[in-house]
């Protein structure tokens, strides 16, 4: 069976990330680390470093080849929380050096976009009362970092 596993394409540090990645999140590792031993068209022999990690149990793979494409919010990975302190930690560790953007995404220090979230946005999102739809979605895109609270408190509030 085929497997799906993204692959992220690192200017530089693509080593650094995925340690960096693997000591926040639970179930994660470096798993490889190889170097292109062979002059490649993103640089000399032993310039390119191709790295496998895990991160919450999903394989990734990146590589370490020069600039080619930044990252941009084409791509994310997204990280569902149980609870708002899960939401706190991941959003302070993975944000650290980065930078916070809106609705529970961030930028990481190497670039890569995040969304950091909560399972009980979905399940807000899914209510078959369009009005608390409305009323969460409202509170969602006025928040950077996910505030369990505040979207259960305007699910709750009549109009």
């Amino acid at each position: 069976m085929p497997r799906l596993i993204p692959h992220l394409w690192y200017a530089r540090d693509a080593l650094e990330a995925a340690r960096f990645y693997a000591s926040i999140l639970p179930d994660s590792r470096v798993d490889a680390v190889e170097t292109l031993a062979g002059d490649s068209p993103s640089g000399p022999e032993g310039s390119v470093q191709l790295v496998q990690f895990t991160l919450l149990g999903q394989p990734v793979w990146a590589i370490s080849a020069g600039p080619h494409h930044d990252f941009n919010d084409a791509v994310s990975f997204i990280v569902e929380c149980d609870t708002q302190d899960e939401i706190d930690g991941y959003w302070d560790a993975l944000g650290a050096g980065g930078r916070h953007v809106a609705c529970g995404w961030l930028t990481d220090r190497y670039g890569l976009r995040w969304q950091i979230t909560g399972k009980r946005v979905q399940q807000l999102m899914q209510d078959p009362d369009r009005d608390k739809v409305r009323r969460v979605t409202k509170a969602l895109l006025s928040m950077v970092k996910v505030e369990l609270s505040v979207l259960e408190a305007a699910a709750e509030a009549r109009a």
